[in-house]
């Protein structure tokens, strides 16, 4: 007869090693008002049932869509070699690269992926990368308080609201208060941040473009932000980097963002893939790991971990950071994306993306009932007023297989009538024409017939 494990002898003969009476006892230390205090739903399956249960939920999802829907990730194409390399065993397999003597293959990609980040920011240094840009984001914040010694924090509202989501999550617990700056005409209202901006504020988060495809004024932020003895935070599209002025430039002190767009497929939502740079001055404060190059008693190049070691990172709340690892493999992909586009196959990628954004904005602005939900200038992103709530808007076209943006009402009190529109360089002139037909029959004229 097959051995059966998990009975409730086995139970207490385990529960009996490790010398506690019930299961119970290893979570003496987890808060009564914290736990669920009431048994899971979870129906128990033989394996093969389940299997056909997971197979049933996952033909839910809906693949082949039209995407048109961006919000910090977006539908880019990527070359086929960019998936080729990182499917090499030494890339899919490695992990950590603690052991520098056999991980010069994982440092030296590491390193370069620093090095992209570094150029396309303007900065002085970068990490080997985060889990993804929200959590860079709250990483960020943390950082600006370690350093100023202060405890608040201003968040633009035009931020990308999962980016604040996070960023509210992370921070609970600390002594670090989160402030909203609130926007006006989709844009941070400056008038606003010089009132909110004082001597207790460690940093400021700003978005460029920001949620809304808008550019902010980041030239008069930043001065003031300075003024106060704060830090500017630079949430970026690294694709629009490509044509924008550089956060460096603008004399931003730390710039984070979501690098899903650099040769990372959509996959239903992750993984993602955070980056990080900074001013020198902040190298030894910096979350995660860095890659150095430096050279061997031949004199040759090798690459080393650098800055921070393992022990920092497992000293609890010594440590700079609760993120001790990177996203290997996204960083990976993101390298290869970068290096085979180059810096001038960015900057053609980000302004087909633009280009593209524009015919779509005239042609949709021109159906009746649509327009403008603001009037600033965008990248490749774009608001939309709608004659009917977004959502449902969203929902009817999912089924005619084309996903027409992004309903701004599920984060925004207010703006049910908002859709956001993104483009990419994937979306066709005949793209766009399935779009602008798809939103038609939500004019004006049609929707006062229904």
């Amino acid at each position: 007869m097959p051995y059966v494990p998990n009975t409730d002898d086995d139970q207490k003969r385990m529960l009996k090693a490790i010398g506690v009476s019930k299961i119970g006892d290893l979570f003496a230390d987890i808060p009564q008002a914290l736990r669920l205090n009431r048994d899971l739903n979870i129906p128990a399956l033989p394996e093969m049932e389940l299997l056909t249960e997971i197979e049933a939920l996952s033909r839910e999802n809906r693949e082949g869509l039209t995407c048109f829907a961006g919000g910090g990730v977006y539908d880019h194409f990527i070359p086929a070699a960019v998936n080729t390399i990182i499917s090499r065993p030494e890339f899919v397999t490695s992990y950590t690269p603690y052991q520098a003597e056999v991980a010069q293959g994982t440092l030296q990609v590491i390193y370069e992926f620093q090095t992209h980040i570094c150029r396309l920011t303007g900065m002085d240094i970068a990490n080997a990368s985060m889990y993804d840009g929200a959590t860079a984001a709250a990483e960020a914040i943390r950082l600006t308080a370690r350093i100023t010694r202060r405890s608040k924090a201003i968040v633009s509202e035009s931020v990308n609201p999962l980016y604040r989501e996070v960023i509210s999550t992370y921070l609970t617990g600390s002594d670090i208060e989160v402030v909203t700056l609130p926007m006006k005409d989709g844009v941070a209202d400056l008038n606003r941040l010089a009132d909110l901006v004082d001597d207790a504020t460690a940093g400021v988060v700003l978005a460029q473009p920001n949620f809304f495809g808008l550019l902010e004024q980041i030239d008069a932020a930043v001065e003031v932000i300075h003024q106060a003895g704060a830090k500017l935070i630079m949430a970026v599209d690294p694709i629009a980097q490509a044509v924008l002025k550089t956060p460096g430039d603008y004399g931003a002190d730390i710039v984070v963002g979501e690098g899903q767009p650099l040769g990372i497929p959509l996959s239903f939502g992750g993984p993602l893939l955070g980056f990080f740079a900074a001013k020198q001055e902040l190298a030894r404060h910096m979350p995660g790991r860095i890659a150095g190059r430096t050279k061997d008693v031949d004199g040759k190049d090798g690459y080393v971990l650098t800055l921070q070691t393992r022990e920092q990172h497992i000293r609890r709340e010594k440590a700079t950071s609760n993120i001790c690892t990177n996203q290997a493999l996204c960083a990976t992909a993101a390298s290869v994306y970068m290096s085979l586009l180059g810096k001038s196959g960015i900057k053609q990628i980000a302004l087909l993306s633009i280009e593209r954004a524009q015919q779509a904005a005239s042609a949709i602005f021109e159906l009746e009932g649509f327009e403008p939900y603001f009037s600033g200038p965008f990248v490749r992103e774009f608001a939309v007023r709608t004659p009917r709530p977004a959502r449902d808007i969203v929902l009817s076209m999912v089924e005619n297989r084309v996903l027409p943006g992004v309903a701004a009402g599920r984060w925004y009190d207010g703006m049910d009538d908002c859709l956001i529109v993104a483009l990419t360089e994937k979306r066709t002139p005949e793209d766009i024409a399935t779009l602008v037909k798809g939103l038609k029959e939500f004019s004006v004229g049609l929707v006062s017939q229904m």
